[in-house]
C-alpha cells in the first residue's frame, strides 16, 4: 500500500507544470571601459551575478559619453532603450521630458531604503523624474572634476613645487619645457578641452564668474573681458601640449605622466583609478592638487537611468540593479577603484587614500562657502545643446588661432543661438 501510494506521489508530481521564475535581467549602457574604470564596474556586474541577475554588457568606448550618449539616442528612436544607462545631470530630467523613462520602477526601491537621507539635497535633486518627486536614476559617486595630477619625481628632479596659481603652473611649465620635458600631458578632445576649460575659468573668473557663465548662462559674462582672460590662459596651455595630442585618448595621457614622459595632466579623478590600476601611490609616486581656484570645487555625479522596459524580469532587475549600486559597501569598494568619493553620505572614508579624503573634505568646504558647483563639460549643469554649443567653440579656439577677444564674443554668440 505504501509503496502504491508513493507510485501515485511521483506520477502526479511529474505531471504538474514546471514553474519557471525568470531571473532578474538588466542590459547596462555605459562607457567605462578604460583600466581603472573596467575594475570598478566589474565590482558591480559581480554584485549583479551574486543576486542571481543578469547582466547585459554594452559598453560605448570614448571617454567622457559623447559617443554613449549618441548610441542611446538611436537605441530610444528605435524604441529599443536599454534597462540602465550611465548618464548625468539635466540630460536625465530632459528624457523624463521625453515620455521614455516613467514609470518610475526604482523609486519604491529609493522609498524603501530611505535614499533621500543617505544623499545630499544637490546630489538627490539630480537623480529625480516627476518634477522631483520621483527618483529615476541613481548615483554612484561624486567626482571631482578640477584637478591637477604631476610626476613626483619629475616634479623633485627638476626643483618645482604643485602650483597653487595658475602662474606658478606656467612658471613650471615654462622651466620644464626648456629642458625638453613636456609639461602638460592632454588628450585635445572636445570633452577632454571642456574639462580643462572650466578649471581654468573656475580659478581665474571665480566662484560667481562660474555660476553666471555656466549655469545661469549669462551672455556678458560669457562674452566679456574675463572670459577672454579665460581663453588667454588656454592658449598657454596649448603651447604647453606636445605635437600628439590631437585625438588622445584621457588614459593615454595619465599614462604619460605615470610613465615620467610629461609632468601634468589636468583631468577628473577617475585619472586615480589609472594611476591606482598601475600600483602608484599618492604623495609617492605621483601627486593631487586641485586647480587654483578660491575654495572652488567642480562636481560631476555618475549615475545610471532606468527607462521604460517590458516584462518583469527587466523590472526585477532595475530594482536589484538601482539598490546594488546604492548599496554601502559598494559604494566604497567601487570609489576606491574608481578614484571617486562615495555619493552615500554615511561611507566611512577611513580605507581610501589622501587624494580621496581630500576631495571629501575640500567638497564640504565648498559647500559652506558657495565654490560647490556643476561641471558644465560633464553634463551636470546644462542642458545637451548648451553644453555642445560651449564646447564647440572652447575646441575650435584651442586647435586654431582665433583670438581670445573673438572666442569670447563666439561663445556668446553661441549659447545663445542654442537655447
Amino acid at each position: 500500500m505504501k509503496m502504491k501510494k508513493l507510485l501515485v506521489a511521483l506520477i502526479a508530481l511529474a505531471l504538474t507544470p514546471s514553474v519557471s521564475f525568470a531571473a532578474p535581467k538588466a542590459e547596462v549602457l555605459h562607457w567605462w571601459t578604460g583600466g581603472g574604470e573596467a575594475k570598478a564596474l566589474k565590482v558591480l556586474q559581480d554584485d549583479f551575478a551574486a543576486q542571481g541577475g543578469i547582466w547585459l554588457d554594452m559598453p560605448v568606448s570614448g571617454g567622457g559619453g559623447d559617443a554613449a550618449m549618441q548610441t542611446l539616442k538611436a537605441r530610444i528612436v528605435a524604441n529599443d532603450a536599454p534597462a540602465a544607462a550611465q548618464i548625468k545631470g539635466p540630460t536625465i530630467q530632459e528624457y523624463d521630458e521625453e515620455g521614455v523613462v516613467g514609470p518610475y520602477n526604482i523609486d519604491a526601491v529609493a522609498q524603501k531604503e530611505g535614499w533621500d537621507n543617505l544623499l545630499s539635497e544637490q546630489v538627490a535633486s539630480h537623480m529625480k523624474c516627476d518634477d522631483g518627486k520621483a527618483y529615476c536614476a541613481a548615483p554612484v559617486n561624486i567626482h571631482r572634476i578640477d584637478w591637477i595630477w604631476a610626476n613626483k619625481k619629475v616634479l623633485d628632479s627638476n626643483g618645482i613645487k604643485m602650483p597653487s596659481t595658475w602662474a606658478e603652473f606656467n612658471a613650471a611649465a615654462d622651466k620644464l619645457q626648456a629642458k625638453g620635458i613636456i609639461p602638460l600631458a592632454h588628450g585635445s578632445q572636445p570633452w577632454q578641452d571642456a574639462t580643462v576649460f572650466e578649471a581654468v575659468a573656475l580659478g581665474i573668473g571665480g566662484n560667481d564668474f562660474y555660476r553666471k557663465a555656466f549655469v545661469e548662462l549669462d551672455p556678458a559674462t560669457l562674452g566679456g573681458s574675463t572670459m577672454a582672460k579665460v581663453f588667454d590662459q588656454m592658449r598657454k596651455l596649448k603651447g604647453y601640449t606636445d605635437a600628439g595630442s590631437p585625438g588622445r585618448d584621457w588614459n593615454i595621457a595619465t599614462g604619460m605622466v605615470m610613465e615620467g614622459k610629461a609632468a601634468f595632466q589636468i583631468m577628473g579623478d577617475w585619472a586615480k583609478g589609472e594611476f591606482s590600476a598601475n600600483n602608484q601611490a599618492p604623495g609617492k609616486d605621483y601627486i593631487c592638487a586641485p586647480t587654483p581656484s578660491d575654495n572652488g570645487y567642480l562636481y560631476n555625479v555618475d549615475s545610471f537611468i532606468f527607462f521604460k522596459v517590458k516584462g518583469k524580469e527587466k523590472v526585477e532587475g532595475q530594482k536589484l540593479l538601482a539598490s546594488l549600486m546604492m548599496g554601502k559597501n559598494f559604494q566604497k569598494v567601487f570609489n576606491i577603484y574608481k578614484g571617486s568619493i562615495p555619493a552615500r553620505l554615511d561611507v566611512s572614508m577611513d580605507e581610501f587614500d589622501m587624494c580621496a579624503k581630500k576631495s571629501n573634505a575640500d567638497l564640504k568646504t565648498a559647500a559652506s562657502k558657495g565654490g560647490l558647483l556643476p561641471s558644465f563639460a560633464h553634463g551636470m549643469a546644462l542642458k545637451l545643446a548648451q553644453k555642445g554649443a560651449i564646447q564647440d567653440v572652447v575646441t575650435e579656439h584651442f586647435n586654431s588661432t582665433m583670438s581670445s577677444s573673438d572666442a569670447a564674443k563666439k561663445l556668446a554668440a553661441a549659447v545663445k543661438a542654442s537655447l
